[in-house]
């Protein structure tokens, strides 16, 4: 656990977060409810309006995903190529939004500065999002991407190197590290590194910071507790869907799991790597104990602190995994 877990808030995020008590306060008057319509349209709201500069890149596409049978949903995906000229490793990416929420429209300018932070082609995953396609939908999109990028990429003419790392943000994350678990020992998955950004780990939300910061930082407990219940609509067993639980397979990759200091997921993120450690899987921890949830999404807010995540992911992705 880091030594310092909580640093002040600064200002910038102290004044938004006042703003946005003020709005649930008049909401709640006004008899609001959680709608997917709100969760979509504020998520994008906030996005556009706190991420505003990226690098160009030479090369973006979009394509579709298949299974070689296509007997599955055909998984939309952009992919990002900051150097076309040469054959670069890959990362899949999966976007936040509690599996209700964002796109890859949205978390554009967030894709161009990884894949850019990286030097890794980035394919950022348009999955399936609930409660118009709920548990396990979003999951199975993402791991057929992982499954079959390399031939989709080989079918496209992309110049890539068939070294593999998979990404997400919170509830992206869920669903990153979800899969992870479940395929990463299947015969021509090889996943070399598993980069985890304020995860959602825990479906049954049993952590001690979901009670103690599940109120006035941005994520709040009730509303995570409604998109869970949009995304598991068949009375499955939450602790069993919860990475933080599932078995943990043989060929497990290098992992690097970012955590705020005042995100409800906090404890989450502090006990993965607490578990990954004592199995001997090699992990690291960034922590930045003065941010809140989805802190990359503010970004002109927080500048400092956005560029130390992205140079310090960077080194994380660019650094040569252990034969």
């Amino acid at each position: 656990m880091p030594q310092s877990i909580q640093e002040p808030l600064p200002q910038a995020l102290h004044q938004l977060l006042g703003q946005m008590a003020e709005l649930i306060a008049l909401q709640r008057k006004q008899g609001f409810e959680y709608t997917p319509i709100g969760m979509r349209e504020s998520l994008d709201a906030m996005t556009r309006r706190f991420v505003t500069q990226a690098p160009d890149l030479p090369l973006t596409r979009d394509t579709l995903v298949r299974e070689p049978d296509h007997t599955d949903y055909p998984v939309p995906v952009r992919i990002y190529h900051p150097n076309p000229e040469h054959s670069l490793p890959v990362m899949i990416f999966a976007h936040g939004g509690g599996h209700m929420a964002g796109s890859v429209s949205v978390y554009n300018l967030i894709a161009r500065k990884l894949a850019a932070a990286s030097g890794r082609i980035l394919i950022s995953v348009d999955y399936r999002l609930s409660p118009e396609c709920p548990y396990p939908s979003a999951l199975t999109d993402l791991k057929n991407v992982i499954r079959h990028l390399f031939p989709t990429l080989e079918r496209l003419g992309i110049a890539h190197a068939r070294q593999l790392a998979v990404a997400g943000d919170s509830g992206g994350a869920a669903i990153t590290a979800s899969a992870v678990h479940q395929i990463a020992d299947e015969e021509g998955v090889h996943i070399e590194k598993q980069l985890l950004v304020y995860p959602s780990l825990d479906y049954t939300m049993s952590s001690e910071s979901m009670e103690t910061l599940g109120q006035g930082y941005l994520l709040e407990r009730e509303r995570v507790g409604w998109l869970f219940d949009q995304y598991f609509q068949h009375d499955e067993d939450r602790r069993q869907a919860s990475p933080a639980f599932m078995p943990l397979p043989g060929r497990f990759p290098k992992t690097m799991v970012v955590t705020a200091g005042y995100c409800p997921l906090r404890d989450e993120g502090f006990a993965y790597v607490d578990r990954l450690a004592g199995a001997g899987i090699d992990v690291e921890s960034l922590h930045f104990p003065n941010m809140i949830h989805a802190f990359l999404n503010l970004e002109d807010l927080i500048k400092d602190e956005c560029d130390s995540f992205y140079r310090s992911v960077g080194e994380f992705l660019l650094k040569p995994s252990a034969a």
